[in-house]
């Protein structure tokens, strides 16, 4: 199996079943829909226009294109329409590199030559974001090929297999005629699409967030920069805005609406499901920097009567964040809190033990107005992993977890 690359085949000869010179290939067609790396089709430069030449219809690639049809039975350019094509939607584009964690430029495209009924196939097999494309580039035409290649085989290629690529496509109307979805990028964890996120312009950065399931959409948005995180929300739809904010954890969610003007804030709230718009609409009224403004609402809490085997049965029906399940709180009738049970000695326990045998001593607590300063403090005195919120009643409001405090120090650097 063989090599050839986009910048080698733009620019061939074509000729038609005859043997007359045709054309010169201007492009370079994949159809997404049907088959995402195969080569389907080349848009033929001729003195009567562009014209689309199945791939299926050229028998030899060598020195130039051997189509087996006469050209006048090639479409117009106007049936490209579907296709994307190689040269204008990725040769210095950008493209997301999802092995490395990080947004590229092409520079050429490698493609893999094999044959099929003694026809050639073409599918891309990588895209070259390194020197070696850009060179090859810049001095075809300037040196013969035959000269160039030594010189190219001493710069070492940076190449990404079309399968670790995703596309960025800001049409939305493109992007579904072209099948373009950010399924790879959705498999790396939260903070890694944040940071590529926010290497991506504004209309990238849009695009990418309407192709991302909510869950993950969320996610990857509680770890962006606060500042990018209000450009990406302004961006989007209310309608869009709101599933995603649903399935963020409620102080985050907070947090972001409290940054948005308030004709904004309330068109998105409007749009949410009551349960998850109470519970952020709640927080939003505490001030920012307090107990209250970092606190989420998602915990899990227990009578204080509740044995170990109940708190399995909440562990495993809980939908909150993974931060919140290190402790289970313990509750008297009136919703006071009484304990504080860490997971391990959950674990360790025999089925039926009473929670309240299990809590740790002492227990900390912080007020719904404590500052920033004295919840930091309370983590550091006593390696908190989660802080239970208490009101004047010492009614438990809501839990501080480690992942807040951080992000609130992040801030202040």
């Amino acid at each position: 199996m063989s090599t050839v690359t986009l910048s080698e085949l733009l620019g061939l000869p074509v000729y038609d079943a005859t043997g007359q010179a045709s054309g010169r290939v201007r492009e370079v067609g994949l159809a997404p829909q049907e088959d995402r790396a195969r080569i389907a089709v080349f848009i033929v430069k001729t003195k009567s226009g562009d014209r689309v030449l199945p791939l299926a219809a050229v028998s030899k690639i060598n020195g130039g294109v051997r189509a087996a049809t006469a050209a006048d039975t090639w479409s117009t350019s106007a049936g490209a329409e579907g296709y994307l094509l190689l040269a204008r939607d990725l040769l210095d584009q950008q493209v997301i590199d999802v092995h490395g964690r990080k947004v590229v430029r092409v520079n050429d495209i490698d493609m893999h030559r094999d044959a099929h009924h003694d026809r050639p196939v073409l599918k891309v097999g990588s895209v070259d974001v390194g020197a070696r494309g850009a060179v090859r580039r810049l001095l075809k035409g300037v040196v013969p090929m035959a000269a160039l290649r030594p010189v190219l085989q001493h710069i070492p290629p940076r190449l990404i297999p079309w399968d670790f690529v995703d596309l960025i496509e800001t049409d939305p109307a493109r992007r579904v005629k072209l099948k373009i979805s950010h399924d790879r990028l959705a498999t790396l964890h939260p903070a890694d699409i944040a940071d590529i996120i926010e290497e991506l312009a504004p209309d990238e950065r849009e695009a990418v967030f309407e192709t991302l399931d909510e869950g993950v959409a969320a996610e990857a948005l509680e770890e962006v920069d606060p500042k990018v995180q209000k450009a990406i929300i302004e961006s989007l739809d209310s309608d869009r805005v709101a599933d995603i904010v649903e399935e963020m954890q409620p102080d985050a969610a907070a947090d972001l609406l409290a940054e948005l003007p308030e004709e904004h804030t309330e068109k998105i709230l409007e749009e949410m499901e009551p349960e998850e718009r109470d519970e952020v609409s709640e927080l939003l009224e505490f001030k920012e920097n307090s107990a209250a403004g970092r606190m989420t609402t998602e915990f899990i809490s227990l009578p204080v009567t509740a044995n170990s085997h109940d708190a399995i049965e909440a562990l495993r029906h809980f939908e909150g964040g993974v931060e919140t399940v290190s402790t289970i709180y313990l509750v008297d009738s009136q919703g006071t809190l009484v304990g504080a049970v860490p997971l391990a000695k959950l674990v360790l326990a025999p089925r039926a033990t009473a929670l309240l045998s299990l809590t740790q001593e002492p227990l900390i607590a912080a007020h719904v107005g404590a500052n920033d300063k004295e919840v930091a403090e309370l983590f550091d005195k006593y390696n908190l992993l989660t802080l239970p919120v208490i009101d004047d009643q010492s009614r438990l409001s809501g839990v501080i977890t480690s992942d807040d405090v951080i992000s609130m120090l992040r801030d202040r650097i």
